[in-house]
């Protein structure tokens, strides 16, 4: 299993915009992903239930991947660091 943490820095959280944006490049990479706050969890891949975790600014997360390669899982934190 691949995994990485990070603290959203964005000051609002997941809301609807930077979800839907993180969707949409989870659905670009290959791969299954899980999203995991609060000691909840929800598939990447899908708008409303990342939504429903209620991810604030400053909450840690961890990615996770089971199937993931290497280099996807690289991009997807790179994504989180560029714009969450």
């Amino acid at each position: 299993m691949k995994q990485f943490e990070y603290v959203i820095t964005d000051p609002v959280g997941l809301h609807a915009r930077p979800t839907g944006l993180l969707v949409k490049r989870v659905k670009e990479l290959s791969g299954d992903f899980t999203l995991e706050c609060k000691g909840k969890s929800a598939d990447l891949g899908k708008l409303l239930a990342v939504m429903g975790l209620g991810v604030r600014g400053g909450d840690r997360v961890v990615v996770r991947s089971e199937n993931a390669t290497d280099e996807a899982m690289e991009e997807l934190k790179r994504y989180f660091e560029e714009n969450l």
